[in-house]
């Protein structure tokens, strides 16, 4: 396996060449008019680029060209058809999503560019071939089947990270932790051999995390710049790719020494824990979308980073909330892969506990309930005027 080293200077270079990228994408958007527009339903004033997407998808181009000439990562180039399959499937998403930012293209037209990407990964070798059950036994996948399960979990991955893009650089932090504590998870069974050492997984992972790094400076609040659903699409994708070629491929024979908690987890349910926070978003919005009878792709005000702001926080505390939970459960994940233990459970318990005290009992949501006299959790109020509050608009995504 790759020195850790390697890996980082490569998320260094993702990093450094994102934040730079973005600089001139700030500045070149407005000449071309790829600017949202602030409305009463957005929480900016002024006009916002939103295609911080074209900096991240140069950040990871450009990382994986740089990898590909260092001979520490041979092993995942050199007769090997994913790294390929990864850009051109990137590049299929992230110009979809590119399209609905400049142009504004239909929903079932965006799933169709996501499935045609998915397609591509299967084609060129990116996909999961096997899957561990918990408490059941491994999955072998047919070929059929790893068609069908790749482009769902490609699906289910974009979809989650665009609809937690919501806030100032909200996506782009949760993605951040989720992707580094993978990439020392991936890096740490690859050193076991539960995956192969030409897995590609942990160097995506560590690209996915500096292209997050060199973002977030421009996006978090007061944000100077949106990644729009061409970063939010492209960082799903590579979270997607990473999760699926380490969890979908990991040898469960001799991984006991990591603790009973790894059999519990099972190695594809560990980034479904660390990505806890958007996956639980996506699964909460479609349930409430069906059970109220609304389209599936409409958009409404029941996210947990709307839930946050109607509560009371402010928009940075609410997006250094949902960055603690990703943090947590990144940790609560670590720990038994990282120590061969596992976890104690009591010092995870009260800091959860500590985090959701602070979420409902901050001075400013007390301060909240008193005024309008909703419960803790309630939604927003009305004003005497009748109109909606402020904390009641929807936020224009990040």
């Amino acid at each position: 396996m790759s020195d850790v080293g390697s890996f980082l200077l490569i998320g260094s270079i993702a990093g450094v060449v994102t934040f730079v990228a973005t600089h001139f994408v700030r500045a070149l958007a407005p000449r071309f008019g790829w600017v949202y527009e602030p409305t009463n339903r957005t929480i900016h004033e002024t006009a916002l680029p939103d295609v911080g997407g074209i900096a991240m998808y140069a950040g990871f181009i450009i990382a994986l060209g740089a990898a590909s000439l260092l001979d520490a990562f041979s092993l995942q180039f050199e007769s090997n058809s994913e790294p390929i399959g990864v850009i051109i499937g990137a590049t299929i998403v992230f110009g979809t999503g590119l399209l609905d930012d400049i142009r504004n293209i239909s929903p079932p037209a965006k799933v169709f560019g996501v499935v045609c990407g998915g397609v591509v990964l299967y084609w060129m070798g990116v996909a999961m071939f096997s899957f561990r059950l918990p408490f059941v036994d491994t999955v072998l996948l047919s070929n059929d089947l790893q068609l069908l399960v790749t482009v769902l979990w490609l699906l289910g991955m974009t979809q989650a990270i665009n609809l937690i893009d919501g806030l100032d650089g909200l996506a782009a932090g949760v993605v951040g932790i989720g992707a580094f504590a993978f990439f020392l998870y991936s890096v740490e069974i690859a050193d076991r051999g539960i995956i192969p050492p030409g897995n590609i997984g942990p160097l995506i992972a560590v690209i996915t995390a500096g292209v997050c790094l060199g973002f977030l400076p421009h996006n978090f609040n007061p944000a100077r710049i949106m990644m729009g659903d061409g970063g939010a699409l492209l960082l799903g994708l590579l979270m997607a790719v990473s999760t699926s070629v380490v969890g979908g491929r990991a040898d469960t024979i001799g991984s006991e020494t990591i603790g009973s908690t790894y059999f519990f987890l099972a190695p594809i349910a560990i980034p479904l824990l660390i990505l806890a926070v958007p996956i639980f978003d996506t699964a909460f919005a479609i349930v409430r979308r069906a059970s109220s009878g609304a389209s599936l792709a409409s958009a409404d005000k029941g996210h947990l980073h709307h839930r946050l702001l109607n509560l009371g926080h402010g928009h940075r505390r609410a997006v250094l909330i949902l960055w603690a939970w990703t943090a947590l459960l990144s940790g609560f994940v670590l720990y038994p892969t990282l120590t061969d233990q596992n976890p104690a459970y009591l010092p995870f318990g009260l800091v959860a506990i500590g985090i959701l005290l602070f979420t409902l009992l901050h001075p400013s949501v007390v301060e909240r309930r008193r005024l309008n006299g909703t419960p803790p959790g309630g939604i927003g109020r009305r004003t005497v005027s009748g109109e909606p509050d402020e904390a009641d608009e929807p936020v224009r995504g990040v």
